[in-house]
């Protein structure tokens, strides 16, 4: 089936993000989210990325106007419903996503293709409690969205071929590159970095490193961009828990269980960069470590 309008659900980090780059690519986009002001901040923020891609000639000022003449908004959930394709970007909590999909399925037409951008929650088990398991996909996009160039594609066991297709379709029109996973929980690219964040979480609650020094270490050691507690930081702390008590409940492995560290920041509402204060904090000129 051709594609030709995107329903996004949440105009957060990522909503925000895979709305500018569907705009960019030719789609129409209806933005939704619970709060109003949450859209109104999403596109503040879209169009302020979209002047720095116009700034660095990534874009033109012209692609720039047609996008965001392609974003409209909406407070209600069911106004998807005529969309070809719904890219569901809540937050990392199932009960919130089954809750999401039992009010939107009865509003879509019958071919409308329904993805989740979750970054670990089984495919399979959500596809599960909609009215079209072989047309319900695992679209997950990395965080910056405008910038990162690979999307994971996860099939459910009952994803049929067609869908598949039109949304491989959709990865190549935004000009991105799709790794398939199978539905195993975290797929890939969270599968291998949370419990590597999870460690550096570790290493730091058992004392063998300060902040700065874990992160220095990753960044001049393995020459990652981004040390680990940084990346934590950006990411956010409660996603990084939820996902890996995704691997420990669905694995039922010890080496996937949080750290307690990890656990009582989440607790502590210290979840980085979006609050403030994480591993490091943000409230100051420049960040400072927590620890």
């Amino acid at each position: 089936m051709e594609i030709k309008s995107v329903g996004v659900i949440g105009a957060g980090q990522m909503g925000n993000g895979i709305a500018h780059v569907c705009a960019l690519a030719g789609y129409d986009v209806l933005l939704n989210d619970v709060k109003a002001e949450a859209l109104d901040k999403a596109l503040e923020l879209i169009g302020a990325n979209m002047d720095r891609q116009v700034s660095r000639e990534k874009i033109t000022a012209a692609d720039r106007d047609a996008a965001m003449q392609r974003i409209a908004t909406t407070t209600t959930l069911t106004d998807l419903g005529q969309s070809d394709l719904v890219i569901e970007a809540a937050t990392e909590r199932e009960a919130v996503k089954d809750a999401i999909f039992s009010e939107l399925v009865p509003a879509l037409k019958p071919d409308t293709i329904l993805t989740s951008n979750t970054s670990s929650i089984s495919i399979t088990r959500l596809a599960s409690r909609t009215d079209r398991p072989e047309k319900f996909m695992g679209f997950h996009f990395m965080n910056p969205v405008p910038v990162m160039s690979l999307v994971e594609l996860i099939r459910g066991i009952a994803t049929d071929e067609e869908t598949f297709e039109a949304c491989m379709g959709v990865v190549e029109r935004l000009n991105k590159t799709a790794a398939t996973a199978e539905d195993f929980p975290a797929f890939i690219v969270n599968r291998i970095l949370m419990p590597m964040i999870n460690e550096a979480v570790y290493v730091l609650y058992e004392g063998v490193g300060n902040v700065r020094s874990i992160d220095k270490a990753m960044k001049l050691g393995t020459n990652h961009p981004m040390g680990p507690l940084e990346l934590a930081d950006f990411i956010g702390l409660d996603t990084c828990l939820a996902i890996m008590n995704v691997l420990h409940d669905g694995l039922a492995d010890t080496k996937y269980r949080p750290c307690p560290l990890l656990t009582k920041y989440v607790e502590a509402g210290w979840l980085g960069r979006k609050t403030g204060r994480g591993f490091y904090d943000y409230r100051g000129d420049e960040p400072k470590p927590t620890r």
